[in-house]
């Protein structure tokens, strides 16, 4: 939470730092901070004393569906801002304007309130008591939250970051001649590190909750409400992770958090601070 605070703080104080590459991050720290504030605390109670009123599991599902699946829309839409930043720089500036971040963002956040109030209001409750909150078995439903927030993000990702990376590499290449091959080397890492942590923390946060939706139908939802809950507990961790990867791997971003946390901008006009 105080991470995504703090990306939020950032990119709305500093100008320099108004751009719509930002205004994604802006929107992804946005969810993953409702995540941590909302859905979290929600989350623990129900778990602790799930004997609630139905209306009240399914506002609470409704909202954790949401934010989910649009930071994990924002994360989509990230991807593409950064293939067209990469891959077609002398487009990027006509082609990803505040007008089409705009319109990612309304799509991101219509799109993921619209599956959280389908999936919840259409989902069946597990278990005899009606004021039992558990999670919904249908099996239908669960394909699609699991299409949604899995399956399609990393068809969608892990294709443009593999184009991103090759075409890092072959700019690192082609440079040869005029940098050192210590350089060239560490340009390559830095890519293939890039690549591995953006993937590979979004996938191990989000699998083993949404492969397990997948496959609870088949096995007849014989999974405890302990295992899938820490399921849960685990996808929703790529929403603190999230600053790290997006944000303080960036130079400018970590002047900003510095000059933020110094206290410095609450005695001077800081927000036309050149950060870069």
């Amino acid at each position: 939470m105080c991470g995504n605070l703090l990306v939020i703080m950032a990119i709305i104080y500093f100008q320099q730092l108004h751009t719509p590459s930002n205004c994604l991050v802006l929107s992804l720290a946005v969810s993953d901070l409702l995540v941590g504030a909302v859905v979290l605390p929600f989350s623990t109670v129900l778990f602790v004393n799930p004997c609630w009123y139905v209306q009240l599991c399914k506002m609470r599902a409704t909202i954790d569906i949401m934010l989910s699946i649009s930071s994990i829309l924002n994360l989509c839409f990230i991807s593409i801002d950064r293939y067209f930043a990469v891959c077609q720089p002398l487009s990027y500036r006509t082609k990803i304007t505040f007008n089409t971040v705009g319109i990612m963002i309304l799509i991101t956040w219509t799109g993921a309130a619209l599956c959280g109030i389908i999936i919840t209001t259409r989902g069946e409750a597990r278990g005899k008591s009606e004021r039992r909150c558990a999670f919904f078995q249908n099996s239908s439903l669960n394909l699609i939250g699991a299409i949604t927030g899995l399956y399609i993000p990393i068809l969608i990702m892990f294709p443009i970051y593999t184009k991103i990376l090759l075409v890092a590499w072959r700019q690192a290449r082609s440079i040869q001649s005029t940098s050192s091959g210590v350089t060239v080397s560490r340009m390559e890492k830095k890519a293939t590190r890039t690549l591995a942590i953006v993937v590979g923390v979004f996938f191990l946060c989000w699998a083993p909750f949404l492969i397990s939706m997948t496959c609870l139908p088949f096995i007849d939802y014989t999974v405890s409400d302990s295992v899938f809950e820490a399921f849960k507990w685990f996808a929703w961790t790529n929403s603190g992770l999230n600053p790290f990867i997006y944000a303080f791997f960036y130079s400018w971003f970590r002047s900003a958090f510095r000059i933020i946390l110094s206290g410095k901008i609450l005695f001077k006009n800081l927000t036309k601070a050149k950060l870069f």
